[in-house]
């Protein structure tokens, strides 16, 4: 990993952030889009626990495409870029519960994974989406996995996009955990020295942090709209340090023991497993989610980090329309 030459970001806004080839040829659409899914749409649902802000973006005739942020708690905006497939396909926003525009309830009981998987089935009901692509970016993939494994309406999904993501908690961990070896003048002993004494508030700690993240998780000359707004979405977010931990190399909270390499034999839909050249998830998590699910297809953005969508938003957003239309183009 070699250094860049774009300015720096700063650990605080980026703490909780979080195969076959891909053709190219403009297809034609596969389903109808759902009457209820008309372009520029937006408003609640009511979810198990609260409200949950959505929005719809498009009305084209491909299947609806439901997206999963990461975080968790990191809300909607950074996905922005994937907007751009509105013109073929419904593409479908939403802050899950705890964070961004949703309702954000003190109630630590609520974050658990069962119940954002019953989010997913209500935000699905509420809209009408009897079939429907799923797209879950880092914890978003988690999500997507357990929702393929468990959710009512798992049968719904037709194709599936597990980005920058992993089949358990433990595998990311060991992977970032070789990407915190690799930052200079033993930052990664030091950041198991601050972690063992509770001591993961400090400056020192958040300076080792902010060093891996701007390596692995995003780096930019300057920030657009979107990103800065996820940044305000962690900071207020109820549900990243209960569900996570105090960094993205140290994951302590109740996803700690989140483990789905079993099920993935099960999952039987096209999936595109994506991750970025650079990405804190590293390599061998996205092969073995690729090698699990049969027929799945792996590709690699190169030049980019975790938050690829952002660096690179018009080759990431390019990658997905593909994948998507050659999923239409099989179906008609």
């Amino acid at each position: 990993m070699t250094e860049h030459s774009e300015t720096n970001w700063h650990r605080r806004n980026v703490l909780a952030l979080g195969g076959g080839a891909l053709l190219a040829t403009a297809l034609p659409r596969a389903a109808a889009a759902s009457p209820l899914l008309r372009s520029d749409r937006e408003g609640f649902a009511d979810v198990p626990g609260g409200r949950v802000w959505w929005r719809i973006s498009g009305s084209g005739s491909g299947t609806p495409l439901l997206l999963l942020h990461g975080g968790p708690g990191a809300g909607h905006d950074y996905l922005e870029p994937l907007a751009s497939l509105a013109v073929d396909r419904p593409i479908i926003f939403y802050d899950q519960l705890g964070c961004g525009r949703s309702d954000k309830p003190d109630d630590p009981s609520l974050w658990r994974m069962e119940r954002f998987v019953a989010e997913i089935d209500a935000r699905r009901l509420a809209l009408n989406l009897e079939r429907v692509g799923l797209y879950g970016h880092s914890w978003g993939g988690w999500l997507a996995q357990e929702y393929m494994r468990s959710g009512a309406g798992a049968n719904s999904v037709d194709r599936l996009i597990l980005a920058s993501s992993s089949a358990s908690v433990a595998e990311f961990v060991a992977g970032a955990q070789r990407l915190l070896a690799t930052l200079p003048d033993g930052m990664a002993a030091r950041s198991r020295e601050l972690e063992a004494a509770g001591e993961t508030d400090g400056p020192e700690y958040q300076a080792i942090a902010e060093s891996f993240y701007d390596r692995y998780v995003v780096h930019l000359d300057s920030p657009p709209p979107y990103l800065t707004k996820t940044f305000e979405n962690v900071a207020s977010s109820r549900t990243y340090a209960v569900m996570n931990g105090p960094s993205e190399f140290s994951v302590t909270g109740t996803l700690k023991t989140w483990d789905a390499r079993s099920a993935l034999a099960r999952i039987t839909v096209p999936t595109l497993v994506l991750r970025s050249e650079w990405d804190e998830v590293t390599l061998d998590c996205h092969e073995y989610l690729h090698r699990g699910i049969r027929g799945s297809q792996l590709a690699v953005l190169p030049k980019a980090r975790h938050l690829a969508i952002v660096e690179r938003p018009v080759a990431y957003s390019e990658l997905v329309g593909k994948f998507l239309a050659r999923i239409d183009h099989e179906r008609t």
